[in-house]
């Protein structure tokens, strides 16, 4: 399961005039086994180049981004439209996604984009502008989402507020302020339910997904000619080929080296052996089977 939790990838967005880097360092703070060992995390740069004086200068190296630019009333917004569709190429491209991490400005919600199943808020907030809030917050929004809320956040209120915006939040709170917050034991152990819970539905969603493929995959390479055939060993011991295809069972020693009843004869028990790896070439229409793939 570790491995297919792997390939779940969280879309990670920075804060205005830092870099993808800067929250990757950010995040490290955290302990690992929390997001590092579950997730591929991707950090990308923003789209635009810091349009001015960083507040991490000094702290973190340069290069600076942001995603868009805003009037200090945080009503208007310049360059929205063209971060909204840079993104969405992004995800596209470099996805699927199955979640979004954001931080102060990287932490707002699109408008559009392709869905995510999780999305982690730290001092993000709403947009402010009318027209983007009736499509953007117009119904509950249906993502597992947990919110850190700093007492010392001069963005608490609108965090609080985007908090609202989604269905059954979690909302882990913390003293600091406009910051990648340090957590305690019992936010930790917060944040660690709430991943577990996303681990488990994931990989109950892949078990699902395996059994019909497994099943779809049984239709697709047992040739028809022996789906509904039997192995006979001529003393009325008589088992559907399919259902051995499909055993956990060993097949049973007195029909192994029998074969099945059809015009086409391949060995029951290269057919149905349970951990062979054998391809069987069915001799009149050159089909080939992978025994073990169907048997386990």
């Amino acid at each position: 399961m570790e491995g297919q939790n792997q390939n779940m990838k969280i879309l990670c967005l920075h804060g205005f005039r830092t870099s993808g880097k800067f929250l990757q360092k950010q995040i490290s703070k955290w302990d690992p086994s929390l997001f590092l060992h579950h997730f591929q995390m991707d950090f990308p740069d923003g789209l635009f180049s810091a349009g001015g004086k960083s507040d991490i200068e000094g702290i973190f190296p340069p290069p600076y981004f942001e995603w868009f630019q805003f009037n200090k009333e945080f009503t208007e917004y310049t360059n929205l439209e063209e971060c909204i569709s840079h993104l969405c190429q992004y995800i596209t491209h470099n996805g699927p996604f199955h979640g979004l991490l954001g931080f102060s400005q990287g932490g707002k919600v699109l408008k559009e984009h392709p869905p995510f199943k999780m999305f982690v808020s730290i001092s993000g907030s709403k947009f402010r502008e009318p027209s983007i809030c009736e499509v953007a917050y117009k119904d509950k929004i249906n993502v597992k989402s947990v919110h850190f809320i700093g007492a010392k956040d001069w963005l608490k209120l609108p965090s609080e507020d985007l908090a609202t915006a989604f269905h059954d939040p979690l909302i882990i709170r913390h003293p600091q302020g406009h910051t990648v917050p340090r957590l305690d034991e019992v936010s930790i152990e917060q944040l660690r339910k709430w991943i577990a819970n996303i681990l488990f539905d994931n990989n109950d969603g892949i078990s699902k997904g395996e059994e019909h493929d497994e099943q779809e995959t049984l239709k697709v390479d047992t040739p028809k000619e022996l789906q509904n055939n039997i192995i006979d060993d001529g003393n009325n011991n008589q088992i559907n080929a399919v259902e051995i295809a499909t055993s956990e069972e060993e097949i049973p020693k007195e029909m192994q080296n029998k074969i099945i009843i059809s015009n086409n004869q391949i060995n029951a028990s290269e057919f149905a052996g349970k951990e062979l790896k054998e391809v069987i070439q069915d001799k009149s229409i050159n089909t080939q089977i992978d025994a073990s793939q169907d048997a386990l």
